[in-house]
């Protein structure tokens, strides 16, 4: 079973992406905050994370940029999950490092295409083209 470690501020959204992850057949582990997110991916190491930009103690940039200074964990496939739509929030989260990035609000479907490509694929850190919204059929 894959595992799947979403990092989010947002009750509301964490536990309702928890449940459809749940349901499509993830193991979710949860964070609600940045800080708690990187002890949890540094104990577990998940096969996707899924963060938040703007949280609380550790925003979703910080996050990522401890987790690629760490051997076992620069490797997981990460997707900033955020209400940032500015073409230049997206382009300065890639070239942090991220795999993707998919935009608030979005339908948890979309998510789920996103992920499954990324778990299949692994973290190719840029060798591989960011499907965000605009690349997935279905997704407006």
């Amino acid at each position: 079973m894959k595992t799947i470690l979403l990092i989010e501020d947002n009750n509301d959204i964490l536990e309702n992406l928890a449940e459809f992850f749940k349901m499509e057949g993830y193991r979710i582990l949860i964070a609600s905050n940045g800080r708690e997110g990187v002890e949890i991916a540094r104990e577990s190491i998940p096969d996707l994370i899924v963060c938040d930009v703007l949280m609380p103690e550790m925003d979703g940039h910080e996050v990522l940029s401890h987790l690629l200074e760490t051997a076992k964990t620069h490797q997981i496939p990460f997707i900033f999950s955020t209400s940032m739509s500015e073409r230049v929030d997206r382009t300065e989260a890639l070239k942090l490092g991220a795999d993707d990035y998919i935009i608030k609000p979005f339908e948890p479907e979309s998510l789920l295409r996103i992920a499954k490509f990324w778990i299949a694929s692994g973290s190719q850190r840029n060798q591989l083209p960011a499907f965000g919204m605009e690349a997935l059929p279905g997704c407006t």
